[in-house]
């Protein structure tokens, strides 16, 4: 039997998954982590993107976009804090083009700089969403 760690994944709304899991892959500030069982405790902020759960026994991985957050790693637990997170296959392409869309025509008009800041939020947030359907597509051919 594999070694597993326990993951946790919630946002303000709701806990989008609660169970073991042999590796984790998630978007962190500075770059893509991988974890596995006992890795060094660590903190960091995550990006918007895809984090990527592989379930024991299972051979698709559990995809969860989100937004943002926090990432803490202990030996034995994972937890993800995120500001908003969706199941991968529940990602609304056509919602996520629009929202893309309109950050691109927001970010034209640069009459304030707080809305700049967050025409640039939600277009990161909207290619992520995206980005994350195209990975699940992938592993669906």
């Amino acid at each position: 039997m594999a070694m597993t760690i326990h993951v946790d994944i919630v946002s303000a709304e709701q806990s989008i998954y609660s169970g073991l899991a042999e590796f984790v892959a998630a978007p962190a500030v500075r770059g893509e982590v991988g974890i596995y069982p006992r890795h060094a405790p660590f903190i960091s902020l995550l990006r918007p993107g895809a984090v990527r759960v592989k379930v024991p026994n299972q051979e698709e991985e559990e995809v969860i976009f989100v937004s943002g957050g926090i990432l803490e790693v202990q030996p034995s637990v994972v937890t993800v804090l995120a500001d908003t997170a969706i199941r991968g296959h529940d990602i609304d392409e056509a919602k996520a083009l629009e929202a893309k869309q309109a950050a691109e025509e927001a970010m034209k008009d640069k009459s304030s700089k707080l809305d700049y800041a967050r025409a640039q939020v939600e277009l990161a947030e909207a290619m992520a969403q995206l980005q994350t359907i195209r990975k699940l597509r992938k592993k669906d051919h």
